[in-house]
């Protein structure tokens, strides 16, 4: 079983800050790098590194050379992964001094995936691979259609919330891999209690399953029948970037591996925990020697 991953890929802006700017404020920024990420990206470097095999398909600009180098350098099948004119899709994030962040995203390439690119890539799904969509290209809803009439599974991280969402068939997925907030708007529920987020998207999506990211409330994976908790792995905090989609990479890993979901679960949060407690994106996802050796440590 192998995870097609049509996703985004940004060149990562990071300005250290002591605090983010406010409207009409102007600051100086503390540090400054450049790094590979995209949830995309870092989604696919998580699979690979966890041990499952993953293939890309997504654009890059002209000066996207580093995003391929670093897809190709952490496993990833990049066949489906397209040059472009142009620019690639970047971010500019803010990091605080307690390791939070926000994030500003330009699309660049990103909003140049084709249906024909999809088309494509689609033709090498197999029965009960996983296709693996977030909110950050062009034609995500295509791209669920497509994979649903391949055989796939589709597994959808609604991530930015925005108007696109609602051309997206919802109906179509088999795994929603979502925080409270995309909880909340998703399922139409009136608060981010991760109760009532629960309640409502069964209701609404009763054939699908659910993982729902808590911060340090821990997660939740839940479907018509079962519902399981995992509490988190408690580290110091340096950058939380790439903690959601690290989690999904491992998470989906487990699922292709056949693994039951209490230990998908614990070790998904284990390598989020190592994640977090790394500066930068794509350079804090761990491999899964590191996080079997984690938790190894904590056991």
């Amino acid at each position: 079983m192998k995870v097609l991953n049509i996703g985004s890929l940004n060149i990562d802006r990071v300005y250290g800050v002591d605090h983010f700017v406010r409207p009409g404020e102007t600051i100086k920024t503390k540090t400054y790098a450049e790094a590979c990420g995209g949830k995309g990206l870092n989604q696919s470097i998580a699979l690979a590194r966890s041990g499952a095999e993953v293939h890309h398909v997504g654009a890059v600009g002209a000066d996207g050379g580093m995003l391929l180098d670093v897809l190709k350098a952490s496993g990833v099948h990049i066949e489906g992964t397209k040059s472009l004119s142009g620019a690639s899709g970047h971010a500019v994030i803010q990091v605080d001094q307690n390791g939070q962040n926000n994030i500003i995203i330009c699309g660049g390439a990103n909003d140049s995936v084709s249906k024909e690119m999809i088309d494509e890539a689609v033709k090498e799904v197999e029965e009960g691979d996983i296709v693996l969509l977030q909110n950050e290209i062009s034609n995500v809803g295509y791209a669920a259609e497509t994979a649903k009439k391949a055989g796939a599974k589709v597994a959808l991280n609604p991530s930015p919330i925005n108007e696109n969402l609602k051309t997206i068939p919802m109906d179509l997925i088999d795994y929603f891999i979502l925080n409270e907030i995309e909880g909340k708007e998703i399922s139409g529920a009136e608060s981010e209690e991760p109760e009532m987020i629960m309640e409502k998207l069964k209701e609404k999506y009763p054939k699908a399953a659910f993982v729902l990211t808590l911060g340090e409330k821990g997660s939740w994976y839940f479907d018509e029948t079962r519902c399981f908790k995992q509490e988190i792995y408690k580290v110091k905090a340096v950058d939380t970037t790439a903690a959601g989609d690290t989690f999904c990479g491992y998470f989906l890993s487990g699922l292709t591996k056949g693994k039951e979901i209490p230990e998908i679960l614990k070790t998904a949060s284990a390598a989020s925990a190592i994640a977090v407690s790394r500066s930068g994106a794509a350079p804090s996802i761990p491999t899964y020697e590191e996080v079997d050796k984690f938790m190894a440590e904590r056991s």
